[in-house]
């Protein structure tokens, strides 16, 4: 692609870094901020770096915040010693969405994937574990998607819980196997949530 500005070129190039732009849509993008009023990108470009810089992942689920505690962990209305464990930010606000479930989260930051170089150690199982022993949670729910690397990172969590005095569940599979959470639909996902069943009985199943 050959380019008659080295800023349009830059521009582009860091526009199609971002997951599923090309370089055609990057430089589709890019013309249509040229054509906007500057003060429009000047806002754009001022956000993200707000976020980039001042965001806050919260010190006690690791879900993305503007403060060191978000807002559903400081709800003194939640139920604190139920804890949804998911893999990130878009999975939250998919449970979220269900208006079904009042207790917190647990964001693991990803699955547990060796393809990608993705292990325990990438993720906070650490800290999940550590609560867990604590004696501050009385029920984990995984809520990971149904995909090989999701199942994977749920019993990888369950092994490491065996032993504590803690319940395990599993969102029932409402949500089809190999399905994203983000995915799918409030009323299926929500139901998923209310008849969750014990984990060890997903073994038996699987």
């Amino acid at each position: 692609m050959e380019f008659s500005s080295k800023l349009l070129e830059n521009a582009v190039n860091e526009m199609s870094q971002l997951p599923g732009i090309g370089k055609r849509t990057a430089l589709r993008l890019v013309l249509h901020l040229l054509k906007q009023p500057k003060e429009q990108t000047h806002s754009l470009s001022r956000h993200l770096l707000q976020m980039r810089d001042n965001i806050n992942f919260c010190e006690n689920c690791h879900n993305i915040s503007d403060t060191k505690r978000c807002e559903i962990c400081a709800n003194p209305n939640r139920l604190e010693r139920i804890v949804c464990v998911v893999e990130d930010i878009r999975d939250v606000m998919a449970i979220e969405n269900t208006s079904q479930y009042r207790g917190h989260y647990h964001v693991l930051g990803g699955k547990i994937s060796p393809m990608d170089g993705i292990g325990p150690g990438e993720l906070t199982i650490n800290s999940l574990v550590e609560k867990v022993k604590s004696g501050a949670i009385d029920e984990i729910i995984f809520a990971l998607s149904s995909t090989m690397e999701g199942d994977t990172t749920n019993f990888y969590i369950f092994k490491q819980l065996e032993g504590l005095n803690v319940i395990t569940t599993t969102i029932a599979r409402g949500i089809s196997v190999g399905d994203e959470l983000e995915y799918a639909d409030e009323v299926t996902l929500g139901r998923s949530i209310l008849n969750r069943i014990p984990f060890e009985n997903s073994l038996k199943n699987s």
